[in-house]
């Protein structure tokens, strides 16, 4: 068998896709593991959501609504701009792939930022673009590096808005002053996965953007039901955008791309306020509370705008890592995104959080870290 698959794809390296809870298990030998290393919605999904899913499963044999019209409808109230504006996608990253498939051209060039969501890159290879990518300085995105690598050719720049995995934040001030100083041709797309934890008062104004955009780059933000709203296996993400980059990007959208159970559960979602505010301060509570022990057993806790943060071990992350993994917790290394000293963990339920903290300090006295 000869392949002739092109070097753009030949060359792509797979997403590494973590191993199953069940199978870490049986690896290590462990039982009643807790996961906190994806970042993922602890508290569970919307009862409402779950009930209407549990209603609905009865009509699987009917294709699903191709334009997600009442879900549409109610994202659209949600955030404040008209359902014109609203894209969905199997999850924000089905929208990022929509946003370079209709813009980029092979030999066109995207911005991204190191360590980001590897995801930004990997579309743009596959289009055959050319990926520009600006490191991190000091935890947060480098603007003035990313506008002086602007080029003609520069199509579309991806900024995480919080930063996966550094949970950094950009301020509306020098988000202003970063758009004012590029070309109007570029599209500028915040991944705000975890705005829902941002403070309201320290958010972008995504809609004012939009509206006005006289002299300034057309902005794209790309929302998800996954984190907030704890809705990670069904896969709908969103994205706010002014109508015509909507328009353009319904031309590359495959029909039905939201399954049934997907978009009936999401509209529970949104309809479940005390759900979503018990979230939020649970989330809150826990942060600074992990924060305060996490600083106790002699680490270094950075400061987040998210669900998750980072901590500096003051070791190997990865054999920490591993360490952690035999007393039946799991969470990330960041030895790989080039911080070999520092994990990330979600914000888990009281007893997670408990269990993290016991597990880190035996952990670390055993490895002799601190």
């Amino acid at each position: 068998m000869k392949l002739l698959a092109p070097d753009n794809i030949a060359e792509i390296v797979p997403y590494p896709p973590g191993k199953p809870q069940d199978e870490l298990e049986r690896e290590y030998g462990i039982t009643e593991s807790i996961k906190l290393a994806s970042n993922e919605n602890p508290f569970g999904p919307s009862p409402k959501a779950v009930e209407a899913i549990r209603k609905m499963l009865t009509g699987l044999h009917r294709y699903p609504d191709g334009s997600s019209y009442y879900l549409t409808q109610a994202i659209a109230h949600w955030v404040d701009a008209t359902p014109e504006q609203i894209v969905l996608g199997n999850g924000s990253n089905e929208v990022i792939e929509f946003l370079v498939k209709a813009f980029v051209q092979p030999g066109d060039e995207v911005i991204t930022s190191h360590p980001s969501f590897l995801m930004y890159q990997k579309f743009v290879q596959i289009r055959g673009g050319r990926n520009t990518v600006i490191n991190l300085r000091q935890f947060d995105h480098d603007l003035d590096a990313i506008v002086e690598a602007t080029t003609k050719r520069t199509r579309l720049i991806f900024l995480d808005n919080p930063n996966n995995p550094c949970a950094t934040l950009i301020s509306r001030d020098k988000f202003m002053n970063f758009l004012k100083r590029l070309p109007e041709t570029v599209i500028v797309v915040l991944d705000e996965a975890y705005i829902d934890f941002v403070d309201q008062e320290k958010r972008i104004d995504i809609n004012s953007l939009i509206r006005d955009n006289v002299g300034i780059p057309a902005v794209v933000s790309l929302r998800t039901f996954s984190k907030a709203f704890g809705l990670a296996g069904l896969r709908v993400g969103f994205g706010i955008m002014h109508l015509d980059i909507a328009s353009l990007l319904h031309r590359v959208r495959q029909p039905f791309n939201i399954n049934l159970p997907a978009q009936i559960g999401a509209l529970a979602a949104l309809d479940d306020q005390e759900h979503y505010d018990r979230t939020m301060k649970l989330t809150k509570e826990g942060l600074v509370w992990l924060t305060e022990k996490v600083k106790a057993l002699g680490c270094k806790a950075y400061s987040s705008h998210t669900n998750f943060f980072l901590i500096d071990v003051q070791g190997d992350a990865t054999t920490l890592y591993e360490s952690m993994l035999y007393k039946g917790v799991i969470v990330r290394s960041m030895k790989a995104y080039g911080f070999p000293n520092y994990i990330r963990i979600t914000i888990g339920t009281n007893d997670e959080n408990k269990r993290f903290i016991k597990a880190l300090k035996d952990s670390l006295t055993e490895l002799g870290y601190v």
